[in-house]
């Protein structure tokens, strides 16, 4: 059995305490979120406030919590988006290589790749609204061309093989061998694109919350926190410090574990190290 690689356990280990901070938000969190304590505003990092107060006396490790909830759940839903629609299309393109399904699909997608991500996500929600629903639809849109890309390109090289040949020769029609042949042996490529894509999403709905076009208050978003805290950055560096550091470590643990996942399912890689 293949030894894990140190990175994959760090990245998981990085991401399992975002991970469990959104779960046991939903059941227990320090101070309610939406509670405001003017009293006990700015507080500094310690105490019964363990990473302090913001603006409006409000827990902030408590809106950390949350806020990994929101953030977390917009990358999921996004990732899965990508993944049911770009997918089918990354192997009904490879299916048809050459023709003109492959061509219309290809050129679709670069289309959509002519707008940097961010932008598509402000298009969506500045026309449709600024809700973590349509900050989720504008991320997944984006999803789906980088899903059939990277489906349709490993896809390729498979369907030139001898198993596949025979398989064709047996009766088999283009959709058995694409769900049967195909994407079992593709999987491996979209689980680490999907981890990536994952981080991308955190990092995506952040930007939007960051600008008000993501998740509305009174719901915490990293996003709107690091905003709101720039404002007091001199005065209370520490509004805008945690939430930032939310974000780079799930970022981080995310990455460092989809590049263990890409060294432990392709050893060549981990050998060319």
């Amino acid at each position: 059995m293949k030894r894990l690689p140190g990175q994959l356990w760090f990245g998981a280990a990085l991401s399992a305490v975002f991970l469990a901070a959104a779960l046991i938000s939903f059941i227990w969190t320090p101070f309610p979120v939406d509670e405001l304590a003017i009293a006990s505003k700015l507080l500094r990092p310690g105490g019964v406030h363990v990473l302090g107060t913001d603006h409006f006396g409000r827990d902030i490790l408590s809106m950390i919590m949350v806020g990994a909830r929101v953030s977390i759940a917009v990358a999921i839903v996004a990732v899965g988006i990508g993944i049911l629609l770009g997918v089918p299309l990354g192997l009904w393109a490879a299916a048809n290589r050459g023709g003109w399904t492959d061509e219309i699909i290809m050129r679709g997608n670069d289309l959509i790749f002519a707008f940097p991500s961010l932008v598509i996500a402000i298009l969506v929600t500045a026309v449709f609204g600024p809700s973590a629903f349509n900050a989720i639809v504008a991320i997944g849109i984006f999803n789906i061309p980088v899903f059939a890309r990277v489906t349709r390109g490993g896809a390729l090289s498979l369907w030139t093989l001898d198993y596949i040949l025979a398989a064709r020769v047996a009766g088999k029609g283009q959709v058995r061998i694409s769900i049967e042949h195909i994407l079992p042996n593709v999987a491996n490529l979209l689980i680490v694109q999907g981890t990536i894509q994952f981080s991308l999403g955190i990092l995506a709905e952040a930007g939007l919350s960051y600008v008000g076009l993501g998740a509305q208050p009174p719901v915490p978003s990293w996003g709107r926190m690091l905003a709101e805290g720039q404002t007091m950055i001199s005065l209370a560096p520490h509004i805008a410090i945690f939430p930032g550091l939310a974000i780079v470590l799930t970022v981080l643990g995310l990455n460092l574990m989809g590049d263990g996942l890409r060294d432990w399912l392709d050893p060549r890689l981990r050998r060319l190290r």
